[in-house]
């Protein structure tokens, strides 16, 4: 689902655009699931050719089945999509490959990505508002903005599961070596 009363969120993303980006994500994994190439899409839209961030989250009911992304904008955004659903339905290592079977009880949802912008404190971090990265030497953690409020969380344990992914101590956040960043995201879904 779009974001309600057509607001067009952080990078002015049309509900076309929207559209399309979900058309490419899951095309690219139904073809891939039923063992053909995916199409070569054609986009002319500017927002979708930008360099932007961007994670591919797919599930079956309401369980996680897969989600992969780039955290900063490596390449156009209609290609990154393609690319992330691809790795999101089989290459995410915590499930196996999605199977044809499966297809249609799989949702994907989209969420592009702002610039990261790092916190001088924690009380800059708005729960529903802001995803989480975490990175501390060769640990790093991501959470998206939406898994805080899914799972009813505050920012304190917000903070803590973002350690947690990143394979650090809970209480991490609080020591002045590890590096908090924010972002937000245009988020939607079929």
């Amino acid at each position: 689902m779009a974001e309600p009363g057509g607001n067009e969120g952080h990078f002015g993303l049309s509900e076309g655009d929207k559209n399309q980006l979900l058309r490419i994500a899951k095309t690219t994994i139904e073809r891939r699931a039923r063992g053909l190439e995916p199409p070569s899409f054609q986009v002319t839209s500017e927002i979708l050719n930008r360099k932007l961030g961007v994670f591919v989250t797919i599930r079956k009911g309401e369980a996680l089945r897969g989600c992969i992304g780039f955290i900063q904008g490596l390449k156009p955004l209609f290609q990154a999509v393609g690319e992330m659903a691809t790795a999101a339905a089989f290459q995410d290592p915590r499930f196996p490959p999605v199977s044809s079977e499966e297809l249609t009880s799989l949702k994907v949802e989209i969420s592009v990505l702002t610039p990261l912008h790092k916190v001088g404190e924690v009380f800059e971090i708005e729960v529903g508002d802001h995803g989480i990265y975490i990175i501390r030497e060769a640990y790093a953690g991501l959470l998206l903005p939406q898994v805080a409020t899914e799972n009813g969380w505050d920012r304190t344990t917000f903070l803590q599961q973002t350690c947690l992914k990143a394979g650090l101590p809970p209480d991490a956040w609080q020591e002045p070596q590890t590096e908090i960043y924010i972002f937000s995201a245009d988020i939607f879904s079929e």
